[in-house]
């Protein structure tokens, strides 16, 4: 079966989210970062993490809250390490700050071959796989987790959310070898919870085994879902629990009470970044065999996994591209009725035109 999208210019739709931000009190740099990334969400295919999300986690966590605090700067803290950077964010626009980390440590790799940059008390930056896939698109090998907006998943063997959903994001720069970078960047949940707000937002039901309703049953449907559970068991909690001691390691303090702001006052409640990024010529042992150059053997290294009867398995990363060549074809970003609903909302908020639908070319996918 197909679905009907509608096709909105990537300028329109910055218009109007960098509109949204800076109605909230954001600058116009915190403003454009933002609008970036649920451009780049959109794109790609990332419907969970478009603007409709980012907004509405603003609303209820963000400026609307007490996580974060419009029109503020980064403050570097002192370290003595040189490949690395340490960083109090003050609560500033999470895409904002995340672009700029990325673009830190993309900048120390370039100096020292790794560069690495933690971020305390920032605020959620959303899709970590749209600021990997940049790096690995400018020939890096780029790595970001973060601890999540609130804690919301249950621990394996556990009843109550103590951890955040706890994205890990991965680029690797193989345009070369594969025609795109290969992104691997999951929610340590069987499902994120944007995915449980866009099923809601669409009447869809969630996959078995992936939410719990409020007396802690498991629930297929996303508007019964209070708490989410752990992928692959044991092993997606060992991911997430990653997240938060990395968070722990960097400042970031109880899981239970992230943005929770009227429980415990005097504790912290803010999230935690950490971003890495390789060059790929540090990593290189130049022992390539039959004399391949290093990204000849990345492309041998990919053409043998995809080979011996392999040839349809997909790489990370793949539906994406497909994503971002079907938005070139149609020239623009393609959203659902309801999210153009959304997006009219929005529209109302800020006093701007809304979209109308009627006007907006419609295509099949």
């Amino acid at each position: 079966m197909s679905d009907t999208f509608y096709v909105v210019s990537e300028s329109e739709h910055n218009a109007l989210v960098e509109a949204a931000y800076q109605h909230r009190g954001f600058s116009a740099e915190e403003a454009t970062g933002g609008a970036k990334l649920c451009a780049e969400a959109s794109r790609h295919g990332i419907r969970t993490h478009n603007a409709l999300k980012a907004l509405h986690l603003d609303h209820l966590f963000g400026s609307g809250s007490q996580g974060c605090v419009p029109n503020v700067e980064i403050e570097e803290k002192p370290t003595r390490f040189a490949a690395s950077k340490v960083w109090n964010a003050n609560r500033k626009l999470g895409q904002a700050t995340a672009y700029a980390a990325m673009e830190e440590a993309i900048r120390l790799a370039d100096e020292f071959g790794v560069g690495m940059v933690s971020v305390d008390n920032a605020f959620h930056y959303l899709w970590g796989g749209g600021y990997v896939m940049e790096a690995a698109k400018r020939g890096y090998v780029a790595y970001t987790n973060c601890t999540a907006a609130l804690a919301e998943v249950v621990p394996f063997g556990g009843k109550f959310p103590t951890l955040g959903t706890n994205p890990h994001s991965w680029g690797l720069p193989t345009t070369d070898a594969v025609g795109f970078p290969i992104v691997i960047d999951w929610a340590t949940s069987v499902v994120a919870m944007g995915r449980v707000q866009q099923f809601a937002r669409e009447g869809l039901e969630l996959p078995p085994n992936a939410a719990v309703d409020a007396d802690g049953k498991p629930t297929t449907d996303p508007n019964k879902a209070k708490a989410l559970i752990p992928f692959g068991a044991h092993k997606g909690y060992g991911l997430s629990l990653i997240n938060e001691l990395i968070g722990a390691y960097i400042g970031g303090s109880l899981p239970t009470l992230r943005n929770r702001w009227t429980q415990q006052p005097e504790e912290k409640h803010t999230c935690c970044f950490f971003f890495q990024v390789w060059h790929p010529d540090a990593m290189s042992g130049g022992d390539f065999a039959l004399g391949r150059s290093q990204s000849e053997n990345v492309k041998a290294v990919v053409g043998d996994l995809l080979g011996h009867g392999n040839e349809t398995c997909i790489l990370p990363g793949q539906f994406e591209a497909q994503a971002a060549r079907l938005s070139a074809e149609h020239g623009g970003l393609l959203f659902s009725a309801a999210e153009v609903d959304g997006f009219n909302e929005i529209a109302t908020e800020v006093g701007r035109s809304p979209w109308s639908i009627a006007s907006l070319k419609s295509v099949e996918v």
